[in-house]
């Protein structure tokens, strides 16, 4: 199924619309922006300070991605373009951190196992099922010589990580929300696990944009996203693709230097304020932890909303707005989010079995095609 095979049937132009859309699809447009356009002012008239910011990065975007205790709704990659293509060595899938325990410290040569790897500060029999897994992925050698593993890399693994970026997506920043946001922004500028953090919101047009004037850290960045229902241009969709331009542009975090991984407040009361506890986060963890991420993204992107949503539901429609194509259900005349989307949902109407039998209008039925389509646009960021 090609691009406009999907895009005629089911991108028409989408009508009775009122009021914004939900933050999901705000954080879908966002994502489309910064795969199209990063980083945030490229093209714009900056001043001879930030003229860099013109450059192009190649970057890949993930969505819903982070750590245990913080997630972030958009995550942006910066690569390096060499490193990113001998990534592609590896697979599509993800280096999960028992993986990465192995993979980056493979000898060029054959090597006993134990003398080759660093101590993993875990029993070495878990490394013994990492290093098989690896085998059975074929991104790594392993032979054995007088009962002893031995292994050898096939390929190095490459530096292809530059920086990784950190877009917190409040389409609706009055102050409530931003009460709210301040404490995840200082959580992740005290960690300074990303290179920079942002804020996305939605543009009002007037003079001052309100995320500016709310209780937002100096340090995070502040973007406002132009299009889409409820935007101020009032772009719907079959319109163009979303516009950001930057308010506020965020301070640059050592993410080589320990960083303070806050774990609880302290709360002031009228007898006084009690003490907040908190840890450091030395730089090694912080890399490690970036690496994970990376990789998670690279397997993930963002365009995998089809994997938690039913798109062989016979209402699910991707429709269009520029280039970006955008889940859509006519049973509720709106774009719906991840969890109205599901079996459970009363209007969930399964497709009939003669769309999946008879090749109409593609083969496997639309749901297949429509996952086939969105994986196809994933590849394009992803080699390998």
């Amino acid at each position: 199924m090609s691009d406009a095979d999907a895009d005629d049937r089911s991108a028409d132009d989408a009508t009775g619309e009122d009021g914004p859309d939900p933050e999901f699809v705000f954080e879908l447009r966002t994502c489309r922006w910064a795969e199209r356009e990063w980083p945030p002012g490229a093209g714009d008239d900056a001043d001879d300070a930030e003229s860099d910011r013109s450059d192009s990065r190649p970057a890949i975007v993930a969505r819903q991605l982070g750590t245990k205790r913080r997630r972030w709704d958009t995550l942006v990659v910066e690569v390096d373009p060499e490193g990113f293509r001998r990534r592609a060595n590896f697979g599509r899938k993800r280096l999960d951190s028992d993986l990465l325990d192995v993979i980056p410290h493979a000898p060029a040569d054959w090597e006993y196992y134990r003398d080759a790897l660093p101590d993993p500060g875990y029993p070495w029999r878990y490394v013994r099922e990492t290093i098989h897994r690896a085998d059975d992925r074929g991104i790594l050698d392993v032979r054995k010589r007088n009962n002893r593993i031995q292994i050898r890399r096939k390929w190095a693994y490459p530096d292809w990580v530059e920086r990784i970026v950190a877009v917190e997506n409040k389409p609706d920043l009055d102050a409530s929300a931003a009460r709210d946001l301040a404490a995840q922004l200082e959580y992740d500028v005290a960690l300074a696990l990303a290179d920079e953090v942002w804020v996305a919101t939605r543009a009002t047009g007037e003079r001052v944009e309100p995320a500016l004037l709310e209780s937002v850290p100096v340090e995070a960045g502040i973007l406002t996203i132009d299009g889409g229902a409820g935007s101020a241009s009032g772009t719907r969709a079959g319109g163009n693709d979303p516009r950001a331009s930057v308010e506020w542009f965020p301070r640059t975090l050592d993410v080589d230097a320990p960083g303070t991984l806050i774990r609880e407040r302290g709360e002031v009361t009228e007898y006084g304020s009690s003490a907040s506890q908190f840890d450091y986060a030395d730089p090694e963890w912080k890399a490690q932890k970036r690496l994970e991420i990376a990789e998670r993204a690279y397997e993930k992107g963002w365009r995998a909303f089809a994997e938690t949503m039913r798109p062989d539901c016979r209402h699910f429609q991707l429709r269009r707005e520029g280039r970006t194509l955008l889940p859509y259900c006519p049973a509720k005349a709106c774009h719906q989010t991840s969890s109205e989307c599901s079996g459970s949902y009363p209007e969930f109407s399964p497709e009939p079995p003669q769309w999946r039998t008879k090749n109409w209008p593609i083969e496997g039925g639309p749901g297949k095609g429509i996952r086939r389509l969105l994986e196809k646009r994933r590849e394009r960021n992803r080699p390998g």
